[in-house]
């Protein structure tokens, strides 16, 4: 008897505990694990505030007996954590035909520089600079603050990386020690802030570098993206609430990119490139991003012993002396922004014995371009580099990224080629397709107009430029075939 009550047990115990043996399709959970609630809110009928209980006082507007149920939707526990369609302030909306003025500008007394910032800082903006170490970013920063401190303008420069001393006595080198710029050496964001925020707010700071700030609220040491982030954030805060121009000098990395994060760029309203060889005497400021005018923009600049020179006219610093019967060279009229630029490209084909393979070099354009190029001779005008070493080279240590220069590098590659120069007093530009045609650029009046004031008297254009009526005698092109042929005198 004691057996048989036992299995009779264990039975009902089985069956209680793995109920789906018996009938697995059958759910036993009468019970959902996570049950819809309705929520409850309660508005606050002076205020509007939304509270999740009630109260007697309401605990923004301070007023009694105000706050009423209202009958909220059944919501998930997830959705009632992360819902954001109500509770906030309302903003003001305004229309976008609405009248604008136009930012104030703030001269540095350095045309090129104002030239790549499109007429000057802005107030209330943020700038960030980069280059290579060495190109002469601070150098240039110096100059512009003393020149407006000059102008009667309150200047501040924040050096993280050089004590005062050495600031002044850069400032002396350059002939602007009696400059009244406010300097300083330090490093934490909250002193910068705090003693800046004290009085008459300065109309320029520069903060030298970016990647040497520390916000104390943050662990971490300096230059980690975390403490770059935050520190960048509180200055262009400062600058949008007080009115300041804020410049921040930003490092590089190896391939050219500014260090951190690159949230960076995308925070600040301009940023500038330094750009340059430190072999050569030349520096180029770039605008990449310029909220408030035109991008690829530049100002051209010259290290000498003073600091940094500006170059009025650049075409004279990257033309060299050409002689008549210099084969493999030609001039062409590049646009940086709205700026014509005169360079000129040097190409040289060495013939190589059968079997060798032969190099391809390239200094200051893209090389993939060129192996375009040199497809397109082959393919469509019958020309052979198989057999050549092919070297091309932008003189001045300039780099060229306008699509425009197809035609003239083809030009300095068939006069290489067949030992056959280029006129000197001729340029050329214009874009090579695929399928051997020459099409027509932006902006060729102005490469034009730039030639014809340094001396130059013909032009070798697309054909659908041919008709332009300029200084320059016109030669006109429909395909790199016709080209070649007026190159070899056929």
């Amino acid at each position: 008897m004691k057996s048989v009550c036992r299995q009779v047990i264990v039975r009902s115990l089985a069956t209680a505990l793995i109920p789906n043996r018996m009938f697995p399709n059958r759910s036993y959970n009468a019970t959902p694990r996570f049950m819809a609630k309705p929520q409850k809110r309660y508005v606050c009928q002076a205020c509007g505030s939304v509270a999740h209980r009630w109260a007697g006082q309401c605990a923004d507007c301070a007023e009694w007996n105000t706050l009423v149920e209202e009958a909220g939707a059944t919501v998930t526990p997830f959705q009632a954590k992360h819902n954001l369609q109500s509770g906030g302030r309302t903003m003001h909306l305004v229309s976008l035909d609405a009248e604008v003025a136009l930012p104030e500008r703030l001269a540095t007394g350095i045309a090129e520089l104002d030239r790549a910032l499109g007429g000057g800082f802005v107030e209330g903006s943020a700038t960030l600079i980069g280059g290579d170490p060495g190109i002469g970013k601070s150098t240039l920063l110096l100059q512009a603050a003393a020149k407006m401190a000059l102008a009667g303008l309150p200047v501040a420069y924040v050096s993280g990386e050089e004590a005062a001393d050495q600031v002044r006595l850069r400032a002396r080198r350059l002939g602007l020690g009696s400059a009244p710029v406010q300097l300083a050496a330090a490093t934490s964001t909250r002193d910068i802030l705090t003693t800046l925020g004290q009085g008459r707010p300065p109309a320029l700071l520069v903060i030298d570098s970016i990647q040497t700030m520390h916000s104390d609220l943050i662990e971490g040491a300096p230059g980690t993206v975390s403490q770059v982030r935050a520190s960048a954030q509180e200055l262009i805060r400062f600058a949008k609430e007080r009115g300041t121009a804020v410049v921040l000098v930003g490092h590089v990395t190896k391939d050219g990119s500014i260090a951190g994060p690159r949230v960076l760029e995308h925070m600040v309203d301009t940023v500038l490139s330094f750009e340059g060889e430190r072999s050569h005497q030349y520096r180029i400021l770039r605008a990449i991003k310029n909220r408030f005018g035109g991008t690829d923009e530049i100002g051209v600049f010259a290290m000498v012993a003073e600091g940094l020179a500006e170059i009025s006219n650049p075409s004279a610093l990257f033309l060299t002396q050409r002689e008549e019967g210099v084969t493999g060279t030609v001039v062409f009229p590049a646009l940086e922004g709205t700026r014509p630029v005169l360079v000129e490209i040097q190409a040289l084909v060495v013939r190589l014995a059968s079997g060798a393979t032969p190099r391809r070099a390239v200094v200051g354009w893209d090389s993939g371009r060129l192996a375009m190029i040199l497809a397109v001779l082959e393919a469509r005008c019958g020309l052979s580099f198989s057999t050549c070493e092919v070297y091309l080279n932008i003189a001045g240590g300039y780099r060229v990224q306008d699509p425009a220069a197809d035609l003239a590098v083809a030009a300095a590659l068939i006069s290489a080629l067949s030992e056959k120069p280029v006129a000197a007093d001729a340029v050329a530009f214009g874009e090579v397709a695929l399928s051997g045609e020459v099409r027509a650029v932006a902006h060729g009046a102005l490469r034009l107009k730039e030639a014809g004031k340094l001396g130059f008297e013909r032009g070798l254009v697309p054909a659908a430029m041919a008709g332009d009526k300029g200084a320059l005698r016109l030669s006109g092109f429909k395909t790199l075939g016709g080209f070649v042929d007026f190159m070899l005198g056929r």
